[in-house]
């Protein structure tokens, strides 16, 4: 596409996005898209309540589930290194994983159990099918698990970094347990994102954002992603709003509803008490397009590979079973599928096209590698996502790229 052709790609996700700034859902946002190394960004609304602090360009935005690909690109950079396998139990760096029992039923006492057929392994914690996890199937079932997690402090929610447990007692109390299902077994969301991050900080003897930074972050030049914002910084945070109240799953909620999730000295403004690989992280629309434009072009800024071809297919083609597709997958309609840390279209019923991957963060954000266009695209919002459905500010993004960018060009 020539540069022209760009430029109206950009007026048209303006024209797109404005009206739902204006209202204010979300009250503000940054985008941006990569097509074949030709990059457009884009700013609208703002980031305070009293919108008088505009989004800009460099806007600092929690990217919450976001995150995981990150982890997971550390993890098979580690593997590539050798200090890591996928095949690897994980026992010996996470002794509290060991030796597991598994509930004869999912939904049953905690006194029934049996053992599990096998240890958990590497790549069990990047399909998320440890045993472990959200089931997007019994959203809302409890059961004497979850109601054993709660009193653990283990609750499921937004990310929390500063009311997490620390990572030593927040897996020991996760290895007091039963597994929900056999390792292997199912696929279940985002506590094997939680567990990754110990692991790789144990096996490296440093920090997880030490971890990350190493091998990813500095790589890249993502200089403002990491799992808090320093002081110079928090002038391009600004808060994370969320619905006041329940919402409905289509109607977004009135800009009156919203209330502040967390405030730009809030949670990330200082060193977190857990830095979590599923959830924890701030970005920036620039940084997280270098993110994406790796796995898409194999090579990063300095023409060197942070993943070997092999890995960076293998992370992101479609992992799961037929069987635990229709049994609990990332999509209930059975459109995507996980790989080694990422969501993958298996259908065509999205704006993007099968074989497309990516992932979004319930904070607010959204992002695809679309294969069959060569774009990169990145969608950073300052309010969560009030119901598991994509909002309109998502929708539209997606819909009107892929208006603009039409496949056989």
């Amino acid at each position: 596409m020539t540069a022209a052709d760009l430029d109206r790609v950009s007026a048209e996700l303006t024209r797109a996005l404005q009206p739902l700034v204006q209202a204010g859902t979300p009250p503000g946002l940054t985008w941006g898209f990569d097509v074949g190394g030709e990059r457009r960004t884009g700013a609208l609304g703002h980031l305070d309540p009293e919108r008088t602090v505009p989004a800009r360009l460099d806007t600092i935005y929690r990217i919450s589930s976001m995150t995981k690909p990150v982890t997971a690109v550390a993890t098979l950079s580690l593997v590539e290194d050798g200090v890591l396998s996928l095949d690897q139990p994980v026992d010996e760096l996470l002794p509290e994983l060991a030796d597991r029992r598994v509930l004869t039923r999912p939904d049953g006492p905690l006194e029934q159990t049996e053992p599990a057929h096998r240890p958990i392994t590497v790549e069990d914690l990047l399909t998320f099918r440890l045993g472990h996890g959200m089931d997007f199937t019994m959203l809302g079932v409890p059961t004497p698990l979850d109601q054993r997690l709660s009193e653990l402090g283990l609750v499921v929610g937004p990310p929390a970094p500063q009311h997490h447990l620390p990572p030593d007692a927040w897996l020991a109390a996760l290895g007091s347990v039963p597994l929900r299902h056999q390792p292997g077994e199912r696929w279940l969301y985002n506590t094997g994102a939680e567990v990754l991050g110990v692991l790789l900080a144990r096996c490296s003897d440093a920090a997880l954002g030490d971890v990350l930074r190493e091998r990813v972050l500095d790589p890249l030049g993502m200089p403002d992603t990491a799992f808090s914002v320093p002081a110079q910084s928090l002038a391009r945070l600004g808060a994370c709003f969320a619905a006041a109240g329940p919402e409905s799953e289509r109607q977004p909620p009135e800009p009156e509803r919203l209330e502040v999730y967390d405030p730009p000295d809030g949670q990330w403004s200082s060193p977190p008490t857990f830095e979590g690989g599923d959830g924890g992280l701030v970005s920036t629309v620039e940084d997280f397009l270098s993110f994406g434009a790796v796995l898409r072009d194999g090579r990063h800024r300095d023409n060197e590979r942070i993943l070997s071809a092999d890995s960076v297919t293998a992370m992101t083609s479609n992992q799961l079973t037929d069987a635990q597709l229709r049994a609990s997958g990332p999509s209930p309609d059975g459109s995507a599928g996980w790989g080694l840390g990422v969501g993958v279209t298996l259908e065509g019923s999205t704006p993007t096209v099968v074989g497309s991957y990516g992932w979004d963060g319930g904070l607010g954000s959204t992002w695809r590698n679309d294969t069959a266009r060569d774009l990169v695209a990145v969608l950073l919002t300052n309010q969560s996502w009030a119901s598991p459905v994509p909002p309109a500010v998502a929708e539209t993004f997606w819909s009107t790229l892929a208006t603009c960018l039409p496949l056989g060009r």
